[in-house]
């Protein structure tokens, strides 16, 4: 088998809920050792699920991707259950250590002398808590990379708020850019964004870094500010404003420079809506949907003759389109606009995303298995590299899976000072009870 393009490194990730773990998840795909350090005694909400130990019916009562587990059974360690978790938990160690109780530091600092890279993504501080810092990192190996990514850096006023993808989306605006024009953003659901886009910015950002210490030998210390890393994407908003003054609302699902919306489609058989987007830039796609739609006296309609023109009359279109998308399923109505020219998309659900075909020939979900959750199919690699193929190599990893690797190959501790770490309790595959 090809090697990998990252083996042979080694990163430690101290990371919580989804931007920090996503972030390890490419490195791990990419072949590094990727070791997640984590504790007995400290659970953080929403990164292993919602709770260490969980009832039925605190399950029954529980989103799946915030903390449910599959089939709805929380099992005797819930925590190596966590759907959100599991999905990017895969290819990687972990092993557990408390770094403020008395001999965790020296496990730490041990593992990090033979590590090239750690990540993070916790408040400003936090880390200060623990005396983890750029500077105590290379005293120990001068060479080390750091990331950290927190919310909103770890300078400034706010660098002590703690945040999840919703805040931060509040915070640089996106969240008043979504949601129907006739509701407020308390009505928007999340979609966490920012967290997808600091875990893919923050691997490319170790990649430079490795690239920088191979050629000159130095590690260095990369921040990346979630906050900041997001606002190059609503870039045309930020210099509207700066150019013309302008602020903006939702625009629903319409397009300012396009007639476009998402339309109403036959119900499946389990009689859950179905959704067709559709959007159309020019007169001949315009042309193409009347004819379609069966409303040829809307394409000579010669008030409708330009673009400006259909966006101000968008309802009534809007119905007649709804009129016709209504008799058709979404997969049909996508096929017969797309053959005469009109971009459209079939909204899909999981469920839809599963049975994909396209998804399925490229094999995209993969399977991979666990102790504690059986098999299952989960998103694989992103990348698809034609030297060096990627895979699941290692299901979602449990909790303190790999502590004796760690402690007895890696740091090579003797099977005594093994045994007097787990009566200390730094070592173990379950929380201390009462977290």
């Amino acid at each position: 088998m090809a090697r990998l393009p990252l083996e042979g490194l080694r990163v430690l990730e101290i990371t919580v809920v989804w931007a920090g773990p996503y972030c390890g998840s490419f490195l791990a795909d990419l072949g590094a050792e990727v070791i997640r350090v984590e504790s007995t005694k400290t659970f953080v909400p929403l990164t292993r699920g919602a709770a260490p130990r969980l009832t039925q019916t605190e399950i029954d009562n529980l989103p799946l991707y915030s903390g449910g587990t599959p089939g709805r059974v929380p099992g005797s360690r819930p925590f190596n259950r966590s759907p959100m978790f599991n999905s990017h938990a895969r290819n990687k160690l972990s092993m557990t250590v408390n770094l403020l109780d008395p001999g965790g530091r020296e496990v730490f600092d041990r593992l990090v002398s033979i590590s090239d890279v750690l990540i993070e993504n916790n408040p400003t501080e936090t880390m200060e808590k623990l005396d983890i810092s750029y500077e105590s990192l290379k005293a120990v190996k001068d060479d080390i990379i750091m990331l950290r990514m927190p919310a909103y850096g770890s300078t400034g006023p706010y660098r002590d708020y703690r945040a999840h993808g919703v805040h931060i989306e509040g915070v640089v605006g996106h969240t008043m850019l979504r949601g129907y024009e006739d509701t407020d953003p308390s009505y928007n659901t999340t979609v966490l964004m920012s967290d997808a886009a600091a875990g893919a910015q923050g691997a490319f950002a170790v990649l430079a870094a490795l690239r920088h210490r191979k050629r000159t030998g130095e590690g260095q210390l990369v921040e990346l500010g979630q906050a900041e890393n997001v606002f190059p994407f609503l870039g045309e908003y930020y210099l509207d404003y700066r150019m013309n003054g302008r602020t903006h609302a939702s625009l629903g699902n319409r397009h300012p420079r396009a007639l476009q919306n998402c339309y109403p489609c036959a119900p499946a058989r389990d009689n859950d809506d179905r959704w067709v987007v559709i959007t159309v830039y020019d007169d001949g796609q315009w042309y193409a949907l009347c004819d379609v739609i069966g409303a040829k006296h809307l394409g000579i309609d010669p008030e409708l003759a330009d673009a400006a023109a259909r966006y101000d009359r968008q309802p009534e279109i809007d119905a007649a389109i709804a009129a016709w998308t209504r008799t058709q399923s979404p997969e049909a109505a996508m096929a017969i606009l797309q053959q005469r020219g009109v971009p459209a998309g079939a909204v899909m659900n999981q469920a839809d995303a599963f049975a994909d075909p396209h998804i399925r020939d490229r094999g995209f979900f993969q399977e991979a298995s666990q102790e504690d959750c059986g098999t299952h199919l989960y998103p694989g690699p992103l990348y698809k590299m034609s030297e060096t193929p990627l895979s699941i190599r290692r299901g979602p990893v449990m909790f303190g899976q790999d502590n004796e690797y760690v402690y007895r190959e890696l740091l090579g501790y003797t099977a005594d000072e093994y045994a007097a770490f787990e009566a200390a309790g730094h070592i173990g595959t379950d929380y201390v009870i009462g977290v």
